[in-house]
């Protein structure tokens, strides 16, 4: 039951990435990222979650000092392939020309991003690289989920104006509150997810 709980949790995550890519108000920093990689360089935008998500198992190593966690691979592996159904499937479906229209989308995406990461990091199976080095740091630096997910979107914020990533508002909005949506979320979906497991 818990690996359902997994895989739906991603599906969930996806879905609100692939909202917040239709808006075209910007994505978090690291789908930006993401998605400049994939117009600039080629490739999917799933499949660059694919390539990042090997070099951040490595950093993790490094930093949490242990071996590098391959079953992160496997949630990266569904993260893209859940990424590029999204947009494959929303593509002609959602597509929001009005600033209203767009605001809805992405607020709804930003919201089911926050409780799809919830839902899966609480099966606590192979989180996705980028959300274990948000529970590392969380640990090293002993402060809250809200800081040390800021603290790497900061990063890949950077990184995204780098490569010339969809950065708009929705980029600034995901960094001023895409931590603490998820901050909010963890205690709400443990507390169901812990009702429903300790029932089965």
């Amino acid at each position: 039951m818990k690996y359902v709980f997994y895989v739906v949790g991603i599906l969930i995550l996806t879905l609100g990435i692939s909202l917040t890519i239709q808006s075209k108000l910007g994505t978090s920093p690291f789908d930006a990222l993401l998605v400049g990689l994939s117009k600039n360089v080629g490739l999917t935008v799933g499949s660059w979650e694919i390539i990042l998500a090997l070099l951040l198992i490595g950093s993790n190593s490094l930093l949490a000092r242990q071996r590098p966690e391959i079953l992160g691979l496997v949630t990266a592996l569904i993260t893209g392939i859940g990424i590029d159904m999204w947009l494959f499937l929303l593509h002609d479906i959602v597509s929001p020309d009005l600033w209203f229209s767009q605001a809805v989308c992405f607020t709804t995406g930003l919201v089911i991003v926050g409780l799809g990461t919830a839902t899966y990091l609480h099966t606590n199976f192979a989180p996705i690289p980028v959300d274990r080095l948000t529970l590392i740091i969380k640990e090293l630096t002993r402060k809250t989920i809200f800081f040390s997910r800021t603290l790497i979107y900061l990063l890949f914020f950077m990184l995204a104006i780098f490569f010339n990533g969809p950065i708009g508002v929705g980029t600034l909005l995901t960094v001023c509150f895409g931590g603490y949506i998820l901050h909010f979320f963890m205690p709400i979906t443990g507390r169901i997810l812990d009702n429903i497991l300790n029932k089965s």
